[in-house]
């Protein structure tokens, strides 16, 4: 039976992309899940897969990866698949963590992967948000561009995706690069109210006190989402096409709307009143270092905002090209906004899809 190891389980991307690996294929599942995860990997396990998917303590910071020799060499000598999803993706993240975790973790990742004796292939997630402060189009084969950065975050991956690269004659590997994932595209679920969510959370403060729905700045550039069953889907196809290795495929909307469109869109789904005016980005930003007003919007970070006035486009003509024959084409926003924001309306005011920094 073939062995696949996943990390980042039991994450939300993780535990979707591992329940829809075991519905394809017959095959065990390591999890690689740190201490502090175990107890809740183990519960998620068990509701998904049972003993297909074996939990295994240890940590991609470690050089070994923090599993056992008879572990270690078990995944050499065995392994057919990595997905590693495993990351700090919050937008505040402190430079020695994300340092740590997004970028030496990968490293470490990858000198498992180039032991490895069976391995098919390295299915990487990275971010489309590697191209940083660059403006205008940024295609999938491109990622040293000179370009800086909004936050460590985005540093980290780029740094990470150089690593990734420089092993592509070693280790067989497909880099995914998704927009920011939302919900489920059908059923609206997620496990954390982030990113775009924010902005519902500002739609909902605006109609609780009847201030007036104001945007941040124009909220002209394009602001890309992608719902999560998409990129688990293109994760798991793309992990087993051949013609995928050694590409770089960007998950993305093909047509995004303006952030001022999606906060109009999102209002218009959530039964509130329309926007009206603007607060200039700079303040909304230094407005938010203030933990008060921080908690006010829901916890949104500042780094937020410069996401709303970033002139960025994704090509995605590889992602396109090469997953169309599996018959899986992005969807756009505005198919899925409304069970997207329909959940939000029925869970805002659960602590538990308060957002978290992994």
């Amino acid at each position: 039976m073939p062995l696949d190891l996943v990390t980042g389980f039991p994450g939300f991307i993780g535990r979707l992309l591992v329940r829809r690996l075991l519905e394809e294929d017959d095959l065990t599942i390591v999890a690689l899940v740190e201490e502090r995860m175990l107890e809740p990997a183990r519960k998620a396990a068990a509701e998904i897969g049972g003993e297909r998917i074996e939990v295994v303590q240890g940590d991609i910071a470690d050089r070994r990866l923090g599993m056992s020799d008879e572990d270690r060499e078990r995944i050499v000598a065995e392994v057919r698949r990595v997905y590693h999803l495993a990351a700090i993706y919050d937008l505040a993240v402190p430079i020695e963590l994300a340092q740590r975790v997004n970028v030496d973790g990968t490293g470490n990742v990858l000198e498992l992967c180039a032991r490895a004796e069976k391995l098919e292939r390295l299915a990487y997630v990275s971010t489309a948000y590697v191209g940083g402060l660059r403006r205008g189009v940024v295609y999938e084969h491109e990622l040293v561009m000179g370009q800086g950065f909004k936050n460590h975050y985005e540093s980290t991956k780029f740094q990470a995706e150089v690593w990734v690269r420089r092993y592509l004659d070693r280790v067989p590997t497909t880099i995914l690069r998704p927009a920011i994932v939302v919900g489920d595209s059908k059923t609206g679920e997620t496990q954390k109210f982030d990113g775009p969510y924010y902005l519902l959370k500002t739609i909902s403060l605006a109609e609780r006190t009847g201030q007036p729905l104001m945007q941040f700045g124009r909220s002209d550039s394009a602001f890309n989402v992608v719902p999560v069953d998409y990129v688990v889907e293109a994760i798991a196809t793309a992990a087993s096409l051949p013609e995928t290795e050694g590409e770089t495929l960007h998950l993305v909307d093909p047509e995004p709307l303006s952030a001022g469109e999606l906060l109009k869109l999102l209002a218009e789904h959530y039964g509130a009143r329309a926007p009206k005016g603007r607060i200039p980005p700079a303040l909304a930003a230094a407005a938010l270092r203030l933990p008060p007003v921080r908690a006010r919007f829901g916890g949104t970070p500042r780094e937020s905002i410069a996401y709303l006035n970033h002139p960025v486009v994704f090509d995605m003509r590889r992602a396109v090209d090469l997953l169309a024959a599996k018959r899986l084409t992005p969807p756009r926003f505005a198919d899925y906004a409304e069970p997207l924001v329909r959940f939000f309306a029925e869970h805002e005011r659960d602590p538990a899809f308060a957002p978290s920094s992994s």
